[in-house]
């Protein structure tokens, strides 16, 4: 990200929280099968690192660097990998538009939940397209917030979905860039472009607590709440409402909760 974008839920507990649960078969599934062993990846927006890491016991003895615009949380994802014993593996702080890598450097370039906080992901998916080697690939995965379902039918949560697409237009994001993947890699010079899609579903007493949960502190302590204010986009009433409605949606055993997600893997 730029110095001058904003990430709209930042690094607060709770967010780190749902980041850290992260996993290739949860979230990369559409490239596990190109993670062999020897295979060198860049991960673009890195956060905890538990993606990278998984992608790095993949691919070991292959190289794979995590990159993320926050040197605090690439640090932690350092002492993550250390703990965890995985040695092929580094972390730094670095500009998504600027990688700081030559020309076809990587077998692959991974972007997860990135492309939707940047003002100019086309610009970001070619500086990926220029790192990586070519025949390689540049894998990414968002979001499509507007497409996401849910019950019970919460006025709450209505007013959750109303107030993030909102925030994270502000800060020059795309909450529903999963999308816009294909077009937007197409617009960067890529013309094999391979588009699927897959679905998070959060049902289960575990995985309701979990999303729910971290949603109703998000609501009130995450950066997610002093932008919602800055921008008009809620008051303080309206946020907590939403971090109630999220509250009552995880005690119900009834609820149910999908988010869309669009994914691409594009051939240099």
């Amino acid at each position: 990200m730029a110095s001058s974008e904003r990430y709209t839920l930042g690094h607060h507990a709770s967010v780190l929280r749902t980041h850290s649960w992260r996993t290739v078969d949860n979230s990369a599934a559409y490239l596990a099968p190109y993670l062999t062993p020897g295979v060198s990846v860049l991960d673009v927006g890195s956060g905890p690192g538990t993606i990278t890491i998984d992608i790095a016991t993949r691919v070991n003895p292959g190289a794979v660097v995590g990159m993320d615009a926050s040197a605090e949380v690439s640090i932690q994802a350092s002492t993550l990998a250390r703990d965890s014993e995985i040695l092929n593996v580094d972390f730094m702080a670095g500009d998504a538009y600027a990688l700081d890598f030559a020309d076809d450097t990587f077998d692959i370039v991974h972007a997860h939940q990135v492309l939707q906080h940047v003002a100019d992901p086309i610009a970001v998916l070619r500086e990926m397209r220029r790192v990586v080697k070519p025949g390689g690939i540049v894998a990414a995965r968002d979001v499509i917030y507007g497409a996401a379902s849910w019950y019970p039918l919460l006025p709450g949560l209505d007013t959750w979905m109303r107030v993030y697409q909102s925030v994270a237009r502000s800060n020059t994001g795309e909450p529903n860039a999963g999308r816009s993947l294909k077009a937007w890699a197409m617009e960067a010079g890529f013309t094999e472009v391979e588009s699927s899609a897959s679905i998070w579903c959060f049902s289960d007493e575990d995985d309701r607590d979990w999303w729910g949960s971290a949603w109703a502190e998000r609501a009130l302590k995450s950066s997610f709440a002093p932008q919602s204010l800055e921008t008009g986009a809620a008051t303080q009433a309206d946020l907590e409402e939403i971090s109630a409605a999220w509250t009552e949606w995880v005690s119900d055993e009834r609820s149910w909760y999908a988010m869309p997600h669009g994914e691409i893997l594009a051939r240099k």
